[in-house]
């Protein structure tokens, strides 16, 4: 069977603050590494934990953040390939994800034009580990990320410009990035975090979906000859 060549498009839909999509990076670093640059994948933000007081605090029924902090210490329990720290969501909790959100769309920007140091780790650009480093400051080090010294100090470590990120947020770019992710989380009806869309929107994976599922989807694409649906 002939194989397109094409470069499959994945929009790739989290909130910073979400467990499933902590979780989920070793499945991103997983495609990365099996399908290389045959994949783009395009980072969003959705801000499911815009705030966090009326979301958790007084809206998760089972004790508020008390329970939820069970709850996301059990489901961790499952996936020992990450840490989650004890007192996760008990203490140096974030008001809201929206100004870790906003920093990622700026450094987005300077990525777009060709403004960010070439570090990584692990097949991860800037952005990429910058955004993995900031979960990781979260669950597993117990870091409030929603602060600016703890974003501020993360740039740092990457060797980003902190003033270049500033700049991109006092224009108004990165409000406006971000503004674009809340449109296309209400057009294209993201259901939650992780959502995996590809194919124009006519294929798309939600939440805790296994790895070969997503690979699947992937490889099904790249050995369509044609830009059409299958018929199965």
């Amino acid at each position: 069977m002939p194989v397109d060549k094409r470069v499959i498009v994945i929009d790739y839909y989290t909130d910073i603050l979400c467990v499933w999509a902590y979780f989920a990076q070793i499945k991103v670093d997983e495609l990365k590494q099996e399908f290389g640059a045959r994949i783009r994948l395009n980072c969003h933000f959705i801000t499911l934990f815009g705030n966090n007081e009326v979301r958790i605090g007084q809206g998760y029924e089972d004790g508020g953040y008390a329970g939820y902090s069970r709850h996301v210490r059990e489901l961790g329990a499952h996936f020992p390939h990450v840490e989650i720290h004890p007192d996760i969501w008990t203490r140096n909790i974030p008001a809201s994800s929206m100004p870790v959100h906003l920093t990622l769309k700026a450094v987005q920007l300077l990525a777009g034009q060709g403004r960010l140091p070439e570090t990584g780790h692990q097949g991860r650009d800037a952005f990429e580990e910058l955004t993995w480093r900031l979960r990781l400051a979260f669950f597993r080090d117990l870091r409030n990320i929603a602060r600016q010294e703890v974003l501020h100090d993360q740039l740092r470590a990457l060797d980003i410009s902190v003033e270049a990120v500033e700049e991109e947020i006092r224009n108004g770019n990165a409000y406006a990035a971000l503004a674009l992710d809340a449109d296309e989380h209400r057009n294209r009806m993201i259901e939650g975090s992780p959502t995996w869309i590809m194919n124009e929107g006519r294929q798309r994976l939600y939440g805790n979906v296994g790895y070969r599922a997503i690979a699947a989807n992937v490889q099904e694409l790249l050995e369509r000859d044609i830009d059409l649906p299958d018929w199965c």
